[in-house]
């Protein structure tokens, strides 16, 4: 789903190989990783860049459902721009002081959950 171009710029190389999905989680693990790490509050240079990072995530992964070529289900597509829009307007409130990044974390999870083919708990 997520273009070559981030997942050369995560530093992961040629996407070519791993299957798709593989990346996709690569990419949301260390994300979600950095989101872990900073302060709850998203303070300081390490908590910014890391939101910073979940909203160009979330904006590639928005701008791939939206692209004609995007093969998921319509309702699935919806979903998942609603939870990308979400995410990107949730991460600018912590960036401004309102909220945490738990929500980010859930959020991310949960995608890596689906990835891997273990959603619908």
């Amino acid at each position: 789903m997520i273009a070559t171009s981030m997942v050369r710029a995560a530093g992961y190389g040629s996407p070519l190989a791993k299957s798709p999905r593989e990346v996709e989680y690569e990419l949301f693990a260390r994300v979600t990783r950095a989101l872990q790490a900073a302060s709850p509050t998203g303070s300081g240079p390490m908590g910014a860049q890391a939101i910073v990072d979940n909203s160009h995530l979330w904006t590639e992964l928005a701008a791939d459902l939206a692209s004609p070529e995007n093969a998921l289900p319509d309702e699935l597509k919806g979903q998942l721009l609603s939870l990308a829009m979400f995410s990107i307007r949730y991460g600018n409130g912590v960036l401004a002081g309102r909220g945490n990044v738990s929500a980010l974390v859930d959020i991310n999870l949960s995608i890596m959950k689906g990835l891997r083919g273990q959603g619908g708990e």
